[in-house]
């Protein structure tokens, strides 16, 4: 139980439905749609594709997503990709010719082909009961109505104000400056663009005039994308990868997304008595710090296109995670074995729906930098994510880029399980730190016994390209610690990434809802 003196956030129960999202709006929408019929897949898409509206620096309907679902009635979990590939002309050697021994971030060449409008029509189809009409109505009377606009969202929209490029500034800025909290944003463009969704399904975004209009902006900006490259845009069914800790199955997404890194920090954090120790002291921060070290030299060196990714049960194996195990100096912090590969905030916003009849929804969507790419398209207004930038161009590496290839993506949804019955779906947002932010959320559960909402309110620490970023929540004597313990100590300028969660107590056949405080958003129930 929290300390009722204290700031902090107590967790919502219901009975009925529960939603968690980063913006009471976007929660409070997901609720309607159940209480009017709709299941856990109608309410996650309308909540989903608001958020593109509520916070348009991190998602939108030119960015990429991944979804679990636990169907109502069975515990079986399916895994949705809906990450796009890039466009078929995409050429490394060419990159490789002008200059550039990265993605250029900022550019059409880091634009692939959005995925997530065509997942949200399959899930809808597939697995919705209300329509998608009527998962996509809530968004498209926002976007024309306008939304009140967050003190988070407009911290971070200030942050990213200079990647906005041409169109992309006519669109997202009002009277050409960045929104203050509670002005209010609209987009009628988007807007015009659902309704053709609603109607047409997949082909209004991504034939005719839309595709038209975003094939066109793109290449003016120097893409190669084609009307052919959208068309062909598929989302694709998968089985989730799992590993135990401690009893508890952590649920992931297959690579191309970075899941099975979450899985192999764990399975280091194992190898160590970690309930023994003070979950806020600087020990405890010292291994997560060098377990995620060791798994992200991992993920760097195999995660890329499912099609291509090598040595995926090598990651996983038990073995693997011993040796490296038998690396960490539990007093020494090591030099980064690997460069990760993300070093600027990226945007993401993750939400989770669980609905009467126990469907599961845990589902994460992204336009991966703040506004993506920093491109939109002159008609529409719809603005492009860079995931392009997860390519290497590193020559013969498995995630080098290239045409119709889907780049390794640092989006994770999760799901809990014990005893075979999956108990939490939840999600972590915060670019790189996802797979560090699920192992840090699983061990507090496990080792700690956190209720999801003390798990979630915890600070959080990340060992990033030899930097070491510690949140105010912890005390200056842990930092003290840390920096004698060899790491580069620093506080972090923007709280480490985001969470969401729903416990499902079967035995009280209550939800429980849980959200970050470091977001604008909150968990409601009915």
């Amino acid at each position: 139980m929290r300390d009722y003196q204290l700031p902090g956030r107590s967790a919502v129960f219901a009975k009925n439905g529960m939603a968690a999202t980063s913006t009471p709006l976007a929660s409070k929408v997901a609720i309607q749609i159940l209480e009017s019929g709709g299941n856990a897949v109608d309410a996650a898409i309308a909540a989903a594709v608001l958020l593109g509206i509520c916070e348009p620096q991190m998602t939108g309907i030119g960015g990429d997503c991944f979804v679990l679902v636990k169907p109502a009635g069975s515990d079986e979990v399916i895994a949705l990709n809906g990450s796009g590939r890039a466009p078929a002309a995409l050429s490394a050697d060419v990159l490789r010719e002008e200059g550039h021994k990265v993605m250029p971030l900022h550019s059409a060449a880091a634009v692939t082909v959005p995925g997530a409008v065509d997942a949200f029509c399959q899930l809808s189809r597939d697995y919705g009961r209300a329509g998608l009409a009527t998962s996509l109505a809530p968004a498209i009377h926002y976007a024309r109505a306008g939304v009140a606009l967050g003190p988070r969202t407009c911290f971070d929209w200030q942050r990213a104000e200079s990647s906005l490029q041409g169109a992309a500034r006519d669109f997202y800025l009002l009277d050409g400056q960045v929104p203050k909290p509670g002005q209010v944003f609209r987009a009628p463009g988007q807007a015009d663009v659902l309704e053709k969704i609603a109607m047409e399904g997949r082909d209004g975004f991504y034939t005719g005039e839309v595709a038209q209009d975003m094939v066109d902006s793109l290449n003016a900006a120097g893409g190669v994308h084609t009307l052919d490259d959208f068309e062909a845009t598929a989302c694709t069914y998968t089985t989730p990868i799992s590993g135990t800790y401690k009893g508890m199955d952590l649920l992931e997404h297959p690579p191309n997304g970075q899941g099975a890194t979450a899985i192999l920090i764990n399975n280091i954090l194992s190898h160590f008595d970690l309930p023994a120790l003070d979950p806020l002291g600087a020990q405890r921060a010292h291994l997560e710090a060098e377990a995620a070290k060791l798994a992200y030299d991992a993920r760097n060196r195999f995660i890329a296109d499912p099609a291509i990714t090598t040595r995926l049960e090598h990651m996983l194996s038990a073995q693997t995670a011993e040796k490296l195990a038998s690396l960490i100096d539990p007093k020494r912090a090591m030099a980064a074995p690997a460069v990760v590969s993300e070093s600027v905030h990226k945007e993401t916003v993750y939400l989770t729906v669980v609905d009467r009849d126990l469907m599961a929804v845990s589902l994460i969507y992204s336009v991966f930098h703040s506004f993506g790419s920093g491109l939109a398209s002159s008609k529409f207004g719809i603005n492009f994510q860079n995931r392009g930038a997860g390519f290497s161009l590193e020559p013969g590496h498995p995630n080098e880029a290239g045409g119709g290839k889907r780049p390794m993506h640092t989006i994770i949804p999760a799901m809990l399980r014990q005893n075979g019955r999956v108990i939490m779906p939840f999600g972590v947002m915060g670019g790189a730190y996802q797979p560090n932010g699920h192992a840090r959320f699983v061990t507090n559960v496990v080792d700690f016994n956190m209720h999801p909402q003390a798990a979630i309110d915890a600070p959080r620490s990340f060992s990033d390209e030899g930097n070491m970023a510690v949140e105010r929540g912890y005390s200056d004597a842990v930092r003290n610690e840390l920096s004698e313990m060899g790491h580069k100590v620093s506080i972090p300028d923007v709280a480490i990434g985001g969470a969401q969660a729903i416990l499902i107590d079967y035995e009280n056949g209550i939800l429980q809802g849980a959200s970050d405080p470091r977001k604008d958003g909150c968990a409601l129930g009915y």
